[in-house]
């Protein structure tokens, strides 16, 4: 499934020397393994290697459809310990797992800002800063998740000493700004513009009708990078709206508990369970859709590219758009059979209904005539 279409090993050899690309061979001389997977159901307990060169245990996660716009590690701080001081000339945004700590950041004026951090907290690391991250615990590791855009990075240099070692302060994206860290921003329709979310889990949300369910959405540019994140939320017993886009998106659960729905068009759908913890990565314009069967609202944070957005000429994100003129978002009215009746079965499970009903009713008031 993850594979996509096999052809004979034949054809395949005359394109064997295209397969490995220089950020593989990077990662394989890092001593560190890839997970080559679009789903896994707890960070927090992934099996670590020894990552040498930084002084803590880490594994890549990056399935084969998001390969080229962005990657995923997961690093774990030995407690009491640090990692070593890294630059880098590509972006990294991170969300702590578990643990407490601070991270120093620094450029070569000499401008250096420590900020502290906890179980909860999105932040992202300046273009070619110095940074280096400590635990500040002694008896507990701490653990987080990166997603950077490495590979087109190092796919396109091919030059691991340019990229780690390259004397350049990125004035516009980092001057020792003493706030830089602080827990503020500016909020533009659903784009909050900030360095630092203290707590994700619990970070207050916007009103998004348009993906069904009575959600609340944010979204993020941080470290005034070209990656991307948002948070959504939906309540007990609603789920969201089917809906395909670009590949790297990493979604990883906050809160709650349920399941999500990924098919290739034309395909049968696939289940995926999720609790806190748990990560999804859709591939390349697979439908996906996220069900909430919990007793709590559920929410997810997506680490993502802006590649992943494809938009229409007024910059809306075509995911966000019904299939009825030209989006790539399922109505419910449009959704198969077995999304329905998966779904109230799960809730019978444990003793809940389904509350789509308004939902339902709202979507068909605005509803788009289907295009013959």
């Amino acid at each position: 499934m993850s594979g996509g279409p096999q052809v004979s090993a034949e054809f395949a050899r005359k394109f064997a020397s295209e397969k490995e690309t220089p950020y593989e061979r990077w990662v394989q001389g890092e001593g560190l393994d890839i997970i080559s997977a679009h789903y896994v159901p707890d960070l927090k307990t992934v099996d670590l290697k020894p990552w040498a060169r930084r002084g803590g245990r880490g594994v890549f996660i990056n399935h084969e459809a998001s390969r080229f716009p962005n990657d995923c590690y997961v690093c774990e701080i030995p407690k009491g310990g640090k990692l070593a001081p890294q630059r880098q000339l590509y972006e990294e945004m991170v969300l702590v797992l578990e643990g407490r700590g601070s991270t120093t950041v620094w450029n070569d004026s000499g401008q250096r800002i420590t900020f502290e951090w906890k179980a909860g907290a999105l932040f992202a690391i300046p273009l070619n800063c110095w940074h280096q991250h400590f635990n500040g615990s002694g008896s507990e590791p701490a653990r987080f998740v990166s997603v950077t855009n490495a590979p087109p990075i190092i796919n396109l240099y091919e030059d691991i000493d340019f990229i780690f070692n390259t004397p350049h302060d990125f004035k516009e994206r980092f001057n020792g700004e003493p706030d830089y860290f602080a827990n503020k921003g500016q909020q533009e329709g659903f784009k909050l513009t900030t360095n630092f979310v203290p707590d994700a889990p619990n970070i207050p949300l916007i009103t998004a009708k348009e993906r069904g369910a009575g959600g609340g959405h944010i979204r993020f540019n941080m470290a005034k990078g070209s990656m991307n994140s948002h948070i959504s939320q939906f309540p007990i017993g609603t789920y969201k709206k089917g809906h395909a886009h670009g590949p790297g998106a990493h979604v990883i659960i906050l809160g709650g508990q349920g399941y999500s729905l990924m098919w290739p068009e034309g395909d049968e759908p696939k289940r995926y369970d999720w609790e806190i913890g748990t990560m999804i990565v859709p591939p390349n314009m697979w439908n996906h859709q996220h069900f909430n069967t919990g007793t709590t609202p559920s929410r997810y944070l997506a680490f993502k590219h802006e590649v992943v957005s494809i938009r229409n000429a007024q910059g809306v994100p075509k995911a966000w758009i019904s299939k009825r003129i030209g989006g790539d978002q399922i109505d419910y009215a449009d959704e198969m059979p077995v999304v329905r009746s998966m779904f109230k079965d799960e809730l019978a499970k444990v003793g809940l209904e389904p509350r789509m009903d308004d939902a339902y009713k709202t979507e068909l008031e605005t509803l788009p005539p289907k295009v013959a």
